[in-house]
């Protein structure tokens, strides 16, 4: 497999992670409502898990409030309770065919735990961009051995996937950093 492949393919790989963390940071409780908050709840639909935003449509009229609308109003009670199960601490209001979420603003010491789970996913993450980089320079070194690509191919291919890992690395650093400051300051 020539180099440019094996680069691309791991590329790609990087750049999913990358995207795997900004989807799992939007569920984080920020004391700013959000659609992703809830977005991707798990509700048991007539016995079937199913994605909270296949189920209704989720709004965000005011800063500090979401307001979900169920499709099928029977399911009103399901949503109700896969909200109350869920780990964001909130509280369902019942208002006719819709429900209310109320989001309260954060205690200081509530935003430095979240700031510690933004912290860790991003490690998480970062390690998964490494493992990536690992898998590269392997297949590159397996290449080389099998001479299908040469040694100065090699050398510079591995220099070009540690480049490609420090930009993903920085990129994550970035969002980190975004997502901790608006933790703090909102």
């Amino acid at each position: 497999m020539p180099t440019k492949q094996i680069l691309s393919s791991h590329e790609q790989s990087m750049e999913k992670t990358v995207e795997h963390l900004r989807n799992e940071l939007k569920s984080l409780r920020t004391g700013r409502a959000s659609a992703g908050l809830v977005e991707n709840l798990m509700v048991d639909y007539y016995g079937s898990p199913t994605p909270l935003k296949s189920l209704a449509t989720i709004a965000v009229p005011e800063p500090a409030s979401i307001v979900i609308k169920p499709f099928d109003a029977g399911c009103i009670k399901d949503v109700e309770k896969a909200i109350k199960t869920s780990d964001l601490s909130l509280a369902p209001i019942l208002d006719g065919k819709m429900i209310r979420l109320n989001i309260p603003p954060l205690s200081e010491e509530r935003r430095k735990q979240i700031v510690g789970q933004v912290k860790q996913l991003g490690e998480k993450n970062k390690v998964s961009v490494r493992n990536i980089r690992r898998d590269a320079n392997k297949q590159l070194d397996d290449e080389q051995k099998n001479k299908t690509i040469t040694e100065d191919d090699c050398k510079k291919g591995k220099g070009q996937v540690d480049d490609m890992t420090k930009k993903h690395i920085d990129q994550i650093d970035e969002i980190l950093k975004n997502k901790s400051d608006e933790i703090m300051n909102s």
